[in-house]
C-alpha cells in the first residue's frame, strides 16, 4: 500500500512540474535579474485567452529550458509587479534583457512560434564566422542569411551592420566574418554584405544570392537593402514570418506546401507562380507574391471563401494594404495562362472584389436594420442617413445583453427618417475600412456626409446614453426629441 501510495504520489508530482518559473512581488526584481534574456507572461487566472496559451507557453518552457526561461506572474495576486510594467490586458508578453523591460513580445503564441522566435532573441545578434565550414553551415538553413564581410573588425561599416543586425534580429538572421579567404572568395574588396537565399528556395528566376551595391554604409541603408531582398520574386510565407508580408498588397497561392516531406512539389507550384510574376515585375506591375500551405492558412482561406481545398492544386487570391479581397476562379493551369489572365485583369481593374457576406436580407423591415457586407453601402453609406450601427458576434454575452436596449433605442427614433439604427453579424461578414473591429460589440457613428470618417461610439450602453450621444450627434435634430418636448411644453399650457 505505502509503495503504492509512493507511486501515485510521484506520478501526480511529474504531472504538475512545470517549466515555467512563476515568480510574485517578493521575487520578480531579484530573479529576473539572473537572465539575460527572459519572456515574461502577465495573466490573470480567469482569463480565457491566458488558459488557451498555458499548454503553448508550457511546451515551449520544457522545449528552451536552460536556454531561456519562460515566466509567469499571476496579476490578481501580485499587482505592484504588474503596475509596474503597465499591465492592462490579459495575457501581456514582455521580454526582459538584463533584468530591464525591453518591449512587448509580439511574436507568435504557439509553442513553436515561441521557441524561434525566442532563439533569434538569445545570444548575439551577428554570429561571428571564421571559416568556410562555418559559413557553410550558417547559410544552409530554411531562412535567408545576410553575412558581412569585413577586413577591419574595428571598421565604421562593421559597426554599422552590427546596428542594422541588432535592429533586425527578430525577423532575420545575420552572421559576419573577418576571415581574408572568405573575403577573397566572395571576392569582398575591404568590406560587402552578401544576402544568401535559402538553398532549398532554389530556382532559374533569380540569383540565389543578392550583393550590396551602395557605396557607403549605414545601418538605414543596411536595413532597406535586407527588407527589399530578403524574399526574392515569391517566397514561403509560414505561421513565422507573416507579419512581415502585412501592409503589402499580396497574392498567395495556397496549396500543399510541405518542404520538409516534399520539396520538390512544392517547387514544382512555386516555380509556375515565379514564371507569371516575372512577367508582370519586370513590366513595372506593383504586387507581392507568396506560397502558402493551406493546412497552415485555413483561416485566410476561410475568409476567401475556399474552405474546402484539397491542396492538390493551388488556389490563388489577392489581398490588398486596404484590405480588398479578389479570388482566381478558374482552376490553374500548369501552363500559368489562367493566372496570367487573372492578374491582367486584376491590374487592369476588371476584376469584381470578393467580399464574404451573408445572403441579403428579403425582408429589412424592423427597427433595427440588418447590415451584411453586400448591403453595406447601400445602408451605412447611404449620404441622406445618419447610421449608428453595432458589429456583433452572435455567441458574445454582452452582444445578448446590448440587444433589447439597442432594440428599444430603434424602436424610439424609428419615426425619424434621417436616422438608422443598424447591425451586422462580423464573424460572418466583412467588415469595410475605416472600420476597426477587434471586440464585441463595437459601435460606430456614420454621419450623413462624412462616411469616410466614421466616429466610435465610447459611451454608455443604457438607452439615456444612446439618446444622449444621438442628439449630440446627429445632423438634424432628432424627430423623438422634438416630439417630447413638443408633449412637455402642452402639458405645461394644460396646466
Amino acid at each position: 500500500m505505502i509503495r503504492l501510495l509512493l507511486l501515485v504520489c510521484s506520478i501526480a508530482g511529474a504531472a504538475l512540474a512545470s517549466d515555467v518559473v512563476e515568480l510574485t512581488d517578493d521575487d520578480f526584481e531579484d530573479q529576473i535579474d539572473d537572465h539575460d534574456l527572459a519572456l515574461v507572461e502577465f495573466f490573470a487566472p480567469w482569463c480565457g485567452h491566458c488558459k488557451r496559451l498555458a499548454p503553448e507557453y508550457e511546451s515551449a518552457a520544457t522545449k528552451l529550458k536552460g536556454k531561456v526561461p519562460l515566466i509567469k506572474v499571476d496579476c490578481t495576486a501580485n499587482t505592484n509587479t504588474c503596475t509596474k510594467y503597465g499591465v492592462s490586458g490579459y495575457p501581456t508578453l514582455k521580454i526582459f534583457r538584463d533584468g530591464e523591460d525591453s518591449g512587448s513580445y509580439d511574436g507568435p503564441r504557439t509553442a513553436d512560434g515561441i521557441v524561434s522566435h525566442l532563439k533569434k532573441q538569445a545570444g548575439p545578434s551577428s554570429i561571428e564566422v571564421k571559416t568556410p565550414e562555418e559559413l557553410g553551415s550558417f547559410i544552409n538553413n530554411a531562412d535567408a542569411s545576410v553575412i558581412g564581410f569585413f577586413e577591419d573588425p574595428a571598421s565604421t561599416p562593421q559597426a554599422d551592420f552590427l546596428k542594422a543586425a541588432s535592429a533586425m534580429r527578430e525577423n532575420y538572421r545575420f552572421a559576419h566574418t573577418n576571415n581574408e579567404e572568405l573575403i577573397k572568395k566572395y571576392e569582398i574588396k575591404n568590406e560587402g554584405i552578401i544576402l544568401f537565399r535559402p538553398q532549398r528556395l532554389a530556382n532559374k528566376f533569380e540569383s540565389s544570392n543578392v550583393q550590396y551595391t551602395e557605396a557607403k554604409f549605414s545601418n538605414t541603408k543596411i536595413k532597406t537593402f535586407v527588407q527589399d531582398n530578403i524574399f526574392g520574386i515569391c517566397p514561403y510565407m509560414t505561421e513565422d514570418n507573416k507579419d512581415q508580408f502585412k501592409g503589402k498588397d499580396l497574392l498567395v497561392a495556397y496549396y500543399d506546401v510541405d518542404y520538409e516531406k516534399n520539396p520538390k512539389g512544392s517547387n514544382y507550384w512555386r516555380n509556375r507562380v515565379m514564371k507569371v510574376a516575372q512577367k508582370f515585375l519586370e513590366a513595372g506591375e506593383k504586387l507581392h507574391f507568396a506560397v502558402a500551405s493551406h493546412k497552415s492558412f485555413g483561416h485566410e482561406l476561410s475568409e476567401f471563401g475556399l474552405d474546402s481545398i484539397n491542396g492538390e492544386i493551388p488556389v490563388v487570391a489577392v489581398k490588398t494594404a486596404k484590405d480588398e479581397k479578389y479570388v482566381m476562379q478558374e482552376e490553374f493551369s500548369r501552363d500559368g495562362k489562367v493566372l496570367e489572365r487573372f492578374l491582367e485583369d486584376y491590374f487592369g481593374g476588371k476584376l469584381k472584389r470578393y467580399l464574404k457576406s451573408e445572403p441579403i436580407p428579403e425582408t429589412n423591415d424592423g427597427p433595427v436594420k440588418i447590415v451584411v457586407a453586400e448591403n453595406f453601402d447601400d445602408i451605412v453609406n447611404d449620404e441622406t442617413k445618419d447610421v449608428l450601427i453595432e458589429f456583433y458576434a452572435p455567441w458574445c454575452g454582452h452582444c445578448k445583453s446590448l440587444e433589447p436596449k439597442y432594440k428599444e433605442l430603434a424602436d424610439k427614433v424609428s419615426s425619424d427618417s434621417n436616422i438608422v439604427i443598424a447591425k451586422m453579424d462580423a464573424t460572418t461578414n466583412d467588415v469595410p475600412s475605416p472600420y476597426q473591429v477587434q471586440g464585441f460589440p463595437t459601435l460606430y457613428f456614420a454621419p450623413m456626409g462624412k462616411k469616410k470618417s466614421p466616429k466610435k461610439y465610447e459611451g454608455g450602453r443604457e438607452i439615456n446614453d444612446f439618446m444622449s450621444y444621438l442628439k449630440k450627434e446627429c445632423t438634424h435634430p432628432l424627430t423623438a426629441v422634438e416630439e417630447e418636448k413638443k408633449a412637455k411644453k402642452k402639458d405645461r399650457e394644460d396646466l
